[in-house]
């Protein structure tokens, strides 16, 4: 059981790690441990204070050598959903399920369009996570939408459970190689179908499915805090960095614009310090 669960690598996650780990808090970080692709492909960043001139690159080495520092361990898990379990949460990854006091959200935005649908069947014929839900299609068809390196693996896997995978990479990635997996090609439009979802309409055509698992390197707020409130794509909070579900904060790109990457460290630390705060109120509750 963490204090602290920390989602997200850019600048906003590692700020909150690096906060709350100051703060004495027992703290899980998730995410890439090469950071943020999008800091590192940028050529130059001028408004970091302290750093002008800085490329992205060399941010994230900054970035990096300050957690080693602090020991604070890069945890390559993705987190697939936060449920709220009453005085804790419960991070699902794949079939495992951690535990946390209180989460901070610093994921990012998802920068793609939802499909027509995508929202709609979530649940009903629409997954975010092959290794949660696969179980659930033994021997059925589903769809892969691919925009992650982890991709393939994913498919692969369903492939050991499911009658046939279509797969249909967004990028160039590294392709599945199960006999049962079929490779599709064109642009996805919708998910379509009744009560739950059945078919991938792509721009060359439809594919009936029994799930369509899309795999994002990130999940839309509403996909991955059930309940939590938003606005667009962006979770609500207030100048503290809460949310409207006590004890979950989000900070960064998730929590609105501008995106820079100096306002999202300096949310980055008001988050952790707003987690630390509810944590101590918890805890004097406890001693009533």
């Amino acid at each position: 059981m963490h204090d602290i669960a920390i989602i997200g690598t850019g600048p906003a996650g590692i700020s909150a790690a690096i906060t709350a780990k100051l703060r004495g808090k027992d703290v899980a970080l998730y995410g890439k441990k090469d950071l943020s692709e999008k800091m590192k492909k940028a050529h130059m960043i001028e408004n970091y204070t302290g750093l002008p001139h800085i490329g992205g690159e060399e941010l994230a080495a900054a970035m990096n050598d300050h957690l080693s520092q602090m020991g604070i361990e890069i945890t390559e898990k993705r987190i697939s959903a936060v449920y709220a379990m009453g005085d804790y949460f419960s991070l699902q990854c794949g079939e495992e399920f951690l535990e946390a006091r209180s989460v901070i959200i610093a994921t990012g935005v998802v920068n793609a369009a939802l499909l027509e649908g995508e929202e709609k069947f979530l649940g009903r014929g629409v997954s975010y996570c092959a290794t949660c839900d696969g179980v659930l299609y033994k021997g059925k068809t589903v769809a892969v939408i691919a925009d992650t390196e982890d991709a393939a693996e994913e498919a692969n896997y369903l492939a050991q459970l499911a009658s046939s995978v279509l797969y249909l990479p967004l990028k160039p990635l590294q392709l599945p190689e199960a006999d049962n997996i079929t490779i599709i090609g064109g642009k996805p439009k919708a998910v379509t179908g009744a009560m739950k979802a059945d078919t991938l309409v792509t721009d060359e055509g439809s594919y009936p499915a029994d799930c369509v698992f899309v795999l994002r390197d990130a999940i839309r707020p509403s996909g991955l805090v059930p309940g939590i409130e938003t606005e667009g794509a962006h979770i609500k909070v207030n100048i503290s960095m809460e949310t409207s579900i006590p004890g979950v904060f989000a900070c960064g790109d998730i929590a609105g614009l501008p995106y820079q990457y100096i306002k999202a460290a300096g949310q980055g630390n008001v988050a952790a310090l707003s987690a630390v705060k509810y944590l101590a109120g918890k805890n004097s509750n406890r001693n009533v």
